[in-house]
Parts: C-alpha cells; sequence; structure tokens
C-alpha cells in the first residue's frame, strides 16, 4: 500500500454547490498541494454530514489524491431541512444534487481522473448514479456498503417489518425522526419510500424515474473495491454479495477489515470514520494500480 506523505501539504477548499431547484450545499474539499491526478468524489451516509469524512479525505489527500465530499440534501450545510412541506427522494438527489457537485468537481481538475465512492446509502447511490452515468468515473469504491435486501440478513424478519414500519412513520411525521429513533438524521419520506422499497424488493428503482437501474447496473463495467467491515451488522457479507451481484461485469477487488486494521477500534458501521488510514490506503493503492 502507498504510505502517507506526512510532509505533503493539504489544500482545504468548501465551495458552494447550488442544484437546479435552488437546493445548495457546501462542497467539502481536501487536496494534496500537489498536481492532483485524481479525485474522489466521495458520498456519506444515511443522515451523516460530509465534515465527518474530513479525517477519511485528509488521509487520501495525503496520498495524492483529492477528495471532494457530498452533502445530502436536509443535512449539514444543506439550505433544505425535511418537513412535511419539504419532501424529495432519490430523483432528486440522483438528477439534482449529485450531477451539480460532480459538475462543480470536475470543473476544478478537468485534467484528471475521477472516481466515485461511498459509505452505506452513499456507495449505494453512487453505485446507482454509476449504471446511470458509465462514461463519467473510472471505477468506484465502496466502504460498508451494501444493497439493504431484507432477506439478506439475520433476523430478516425484524428487517422486513422495518421497511414497512419506516414509510408509515415517515409519513405520519411528514418526516422520518432519525434522529429521534436512532437512525440516520430527520429524512424526508420521498427518500425513505425509495430505500425501503429496495429493502422489501432488493431492486433499485424511484419514484419519478425510469426503471431501468436494475438493467444498467448489470451492463456497469467498472473496477470496483469493496471494504466490508468485520463487526458491521448494517452490511453483513450477504448484503454486500447481493449489491455486487448486480455487477457481473465489473471486476472487483474486497477486503474485510478488522480492529486490529483500525488502531484497535471496533471494526462496525461507523467507528471506522475516525481511524481511516487503512482504508485510505487500500483505497490509494487500487487508484494508483490503475485497477
Amino acid at each position: 500500500m502507498q504510505p502517507a506523505d506526512s510532509d505533503t501539504p493539504i489544500h482545504e477548499v468548501g465551495l458552494p454547490v447550488t442544484a437546479a431547484d435552488g437546493a445548495a450545499i457546501q462542497l467539502l474539499w481536501r487536496a494534496p498541494g500537489t498536481p492532483v491526478h485524481d479525485v474522489l468524489y466521495w458520498m456519506p451516509a444515511l443522515g451523516v454530514a460530509a465534515k465527518h469524512y474530513l479525517p477519511l479525505a485528509e488521509a487520501l489527500a495525503a496520498r495524492g489524491i483529492a477528495v471532494a465530499i457530498h452533502e445530502w440534501r436536509g443535512i449539514g450545510s444543506s439550505n433544505r431541512r425535511a418537513g412535511r412541506h419539504e419532501d424529495w427522494a432519490y430523483r432528486q438527489l440522483l438528477e439534482l444534487d449529485m450531477p451539480a457537485g460532480i459538475a462543480v468537481t470536475r470543473s476544478q481538475w478537468p485534467g484528471a481522473r475521477h472516481w466515485i465512492g461511498g459509505h452505506s446509502l452513499g456507495g449505494q447511490l453512487a453505485t446507482v448514479y454509476g449504471a446511470l452515468h458509465p462514461q463519467a468515473f473510472s471505477g468506484l469504491a465502496l466502504v460498508a456498503s451494501g444493497a439493504p435486501y431484507w432477506r439478506r440478513f439475520p433476523r430478516s424478519g425484524l428487517i422486513g417489518l422495518a421497511y414497512v414500519a419506516a414509510p408509515w412513520l415517515a409519513r405520519l411525521v411528514g418526516y422520518l425522526p432519525g434522529r429521534r429513533i436512532g437512525f440516520g438524521g430527520n429524512e424526508a419520506r420521498g427518500v425513505i419510500d425509495d430505500w425501503a422499497r429496495t429493502g422489501r424488493t432488493g431492486r433499485y428503482a424511484a419514484r419519478g424515474m425510469a426503471d431501468t437501474m436494475e438493467a444498467k447496473l448489470a451492463a456497469l463495467n467498472w473496477p470496483i473495491l469493496a471494504q466490508r467491515m468485520h463487526d458491521d451488522w448494517l452490511v453483513p457479507q450477504s448484503s454486500l454479495d447481493w449489491l455486487l451481484g448486480k455487477m457481473p461485469l465489473a471486476p472487483r477487488r474486497s477486503h474485510v477489515l478488522a480492529s486490529s486494521d483500525l488502531g484497535h477500534a471496533r471494526a462496525d458501521h461507523f467507528s471506522w470514520m475516525k481511524t481511516p488510514d487503512a482504508i485510505a490506503a487500500y483505497i490509494a493503492d487500487w487508484i494508483d494500480s490503475g485497477t
């Protein structure tokens, strides 16, 4: 693996990004002070603000890779908040927000190779975006990400029940009160509808978009790096396998990281974010090898 260069200066950048409907975020960047040849566009987990991925971005920048961290609509620096009178779904995320952030990133480094990746739901939507735009990136990096299909989980009956209850609760309240129930942030009911549909059916589809996602995933041939955490009950191996199985043409590398790889932090769904050096090393090695 490529070692981090402690002497490499890191440029810290934040730029405003505005989608076509006026939704705005602050795009966080970390970039090496040397010429940039590779850029990773990073998608956070559901309900997680972009700033929490700065340790990962800094570890990658120290290895010569620039990182732009997307901000979810409704989270962190976003000027929108989910509520009874403010709703959106995967369509807005995939057709408005991601293209706006990606366009700003490309304008900064037009000559670099561009990669996309993400954590948890961010990895799923990075995958779907890649299927819809197969010429947009050079490859896909997944960390603690897999499909939410209920049949791929232990205690699958309870998981399946959650995919029925969550949309019902979101419609009742006007949004999913994730902060109160301990799952995600305060999420738009349209996002929860699309997420829960995949959880119930195992298929990717989105309200208001053509039902072509599964076919386009099957045609995607990008290289994929998938890193799973050993103690991550939210993404068991079967969940990751279900997601990767949708892309039979894509060459892939997979790693399972244990606590010993993460400075003895627990190798679960979120703890790795505080000690991401091993994750960054795998990503940098994968990018540098040309996959």
